[in-house]
């Protein structure tokens, strides 16, 4: 079904061989995780193994699209595949323990490098093909309503000719209602780990609705923030950008995925009616990229918006503060032209209180007139020259 051509693999690097033997896990379902697969641990196991089954949530065998066994050890699954045609397991994995996985991936034979991307986690999402084994990563998204904010999750997936090996890092997407919807149709499920594939695929694409929903809302939101003037409006567009970015990242790289899928539809004989799926499934990944590259541009536009509506803020306050300034400094000249019109006869008068004997003006009959032409003469000389400067 898919284009099987990954990266070569490294020199001196072997996949992991199947033992024949390996510890009891059971089958419980996907739903919740936190859940063993069976409390009643064998005492005789192995400790890897007992993680192993503390950490698997579901492992079944399924036939022409049936269930047929849920309940069987890890080991016993393995060794029904290789002599029943139409046969496929599927085990689902929940945060698994590096020993954890390393446990699993022995009896399915997984290679090494896709082992380490697995245990290591935070991949890029991708599709890469070992030997017969594909190994897909996907970036799951939901978004939280009460916190605003969206949450990001991974899953890795390891399909082969007969088995489906799925580790996820985070709650989304649920698998376990994946693995119920395929259950129910028997028809789509007994096309094999190809089905499993598409199925896992349109649960995560399916998953981003809500969050480009939960986007838009909050980027409306913000554009009424960024016009209402809100001071912690830049703060928000800087956090809903990087959410945007980061969903950029999960959502775009699942074009060429779906594209190298597409590519080994005729070399892998994948069926019609699931390249119909696949093919929807792609349409739906587009118009999601779509939406958040579109959400990228809003933002920033609105970003430059807001540091034109914060600049054209600042510089109307600094015209005000500017006006302000020229008012006062108005008022300040008149109080001061005042001042000095007032200072004059001041002056004059207090030099001809001192009262003193020797002073010609005090016996001269025209002393007392010539005193107020002097300060009326200083009073109105003065007003003229600050009136001419405009400071009064």
């Amino acid at each position: 079904m898919a284009d099987w051509r990954g990266r070569a693999v490294r020199a001196g690097k072997r996949p992991f061989t199947r033992p024949p033997a390996a510890a009891r896990v059971s089958g419980a379902k996907e739903e919740a995780p936190e859940h063993t697969m069976d409390p009643r641990a064998d005492e005789e196991q192995e400790p890897a193994s007992v993680s192993l089954q503390r950490t698997i949530v579901d492992a079944a065998l399924y036939r022409d699209g049936h269930r047929i066994d849920g309940h069987g050890s890890l080991a016993e699954i393995y060794r029904k595949l290789p002599g029943e045609p139409g046969t496929m397991a599927w085990i689902g994995l929940y945060r698994p323990a590096e020993g954890q996985l390393l446990a699993a991936a022995e009896q399915f034979g997984l290679h090494e490098l896709a082992v380490e991307d697995a245990i290591v986690a935070h991949q890029r999402p991708k599709l890469e093909r070992y030997g017969e084994t594909l190994f897909v990563v996907l970036r799951a998204a939901r978004y939280l309503d009460e916190a605003e904010e969206v949450d990001f999750g991974e899953i890795h997936l390891f399909i082969g000719p007969d088995f489906v090996l799925t580790v996820r890092h985070s709650q989304a997407p649920d698998l376990g209602a994946v693995r119920a919807r395929l259950e129910k149709d028997p028809e789509l499920l007994a096309l094999g780990p190809e089905a499993v594939l598409y199925a896992v695929l349109d649960a995560v694409v399916d998953g981003y609705a809500p969050v480009i929903a939960g986007l838009q809302n909050d980027i409306d939101e913000i554009e009424t923030e960024v016009f209402g003037g809100d001071p912690k409006v830049s703060r928000r567009i800087y956090e809903l950008s990087r959410e945007v970015i980061e969903f950029q990242r999960a959502a775009r790289p699942l074009l060429g995925i779906m594209r190298d899928l597409e590519a080994g539809f005729e070399k892998y004989g994948t069926d019609e009616e699931l390249q119909r799926y696949l093919r929807d499934v792609a349409d739906h990944a587009t118009t999601a990229a779509e939406r958040v590259d579109a959400f990228r541009q809003m933002l920033e536009n609105i970003l430059t918006v807001n540091a034109t509506l914060v600049s054209q803020a600042q510089n109307e306050e600094m015209k005000l503060m500017a006006e302000a300034g020229h008012a006062q400094n108005n008022e300040i000249k008149k109080i001061s032209s005042w001042a000095a019109i007032l200072f004059a006869p001041t002056l004059v008068g207090t030099v001809y209180g001192m009262n003193f004997d020797h002073m010609p003006e005090l016996h001269w009959i025209f002393g007392y007139p010539f005193a107020l032409a002097l300060m009326a003469v200083v009073c109105v000389s003065l007003y003229l020259v600050f009136k001419r400067r405009d400071w009064l």
